[in-house]
């Protein structure tokens, strides 16, 4: 009886509610995950897309909310928040070294929160970090892009020639072995209907 009267009691209706509603939030609410390449080399004078995708369990809508931030690579400290998308529209208000060179490159229906950045210079050196908020899911670990602008000649070496030229090797080996068998069946055939024909 006595534990009746305390779950009866207002205060114990007061917790119960309360239980009920943190139960529910922690089975609505989930950590977004961001994704993106950790490393992009760009070359100097030319534009830069920063890739950045996120999974979500809610449907995307005008309450997203994407930041991108900047930590210069010569300089210390807290990162500067340089791009923010919210509302279906896209903001740059800082005036900054991005001023006229960050713009929108994404795509909410790919959950692609993209941006790109125009006329790349060594200044821009540095790591960006892309934040999504998709309510009511919260923000899990944003993604951090290291990037480095150099000259060309000193862009790392692409690896498609070379996997190219893998492929059609293996596909060459392939044609070649297939025609050898080719070969050896019609041979064997022609032999077989020689011995057939000396035998009668």
């Amino acid at each position: 009886m006595a534990e009746l009267r305390a779950v009866g009691s207002p205060c114990g209706w007061r917790w119960l509610v309360l239980l009920v509603s943190v139960l529910c939030l922690a089975r609505t609410v989930s950590a977004i995950e961001v994704y993106g390449p950790s490393e992009l080399f760009i070359e100097n004078g030319t534009e830069a897309r920063l890739p950045c995708t996120f999974k979500s369990s809610e449907v995307t809508s005008t309450s997203l909310l994407a930041i991108w931030k900047f930590d210069a690579q010569s300089k210390g400290g807290d990162s500067v928040t340089i791009f923010y998308y919210t509302g279906g529209t896209n903001q740059h208000k800082n005036k900054d070294q991005f001023t006229g060179r960050i713009s929108w490159a994404g795509d909410l229906n790919k959950r692609d929160v993209s941006v790109k950045i125009k006329n790349m210079q060594f200044i821009d050196n540095g790591t960006y970090e892309c934040t999504v908020f998709n309510p009511p899911d919260v923000s899990g670990k944003p993604n951090k892009i290291k990037i480095r602008v150099v000259e060309r000649e000193n862009l790392p070496a692409s690896n498609v020639p070379f996997l190219v030229g893998i492929i059609c090797g293996v596909i060459g080996g392939i044609l070649l072995i297939a025609l050898l068998i080719f070969a050896l069946v019609i041979c064997k055939r022609k032999r077989s209907k020689k011995n057939y024909s000396g035998g009668r």
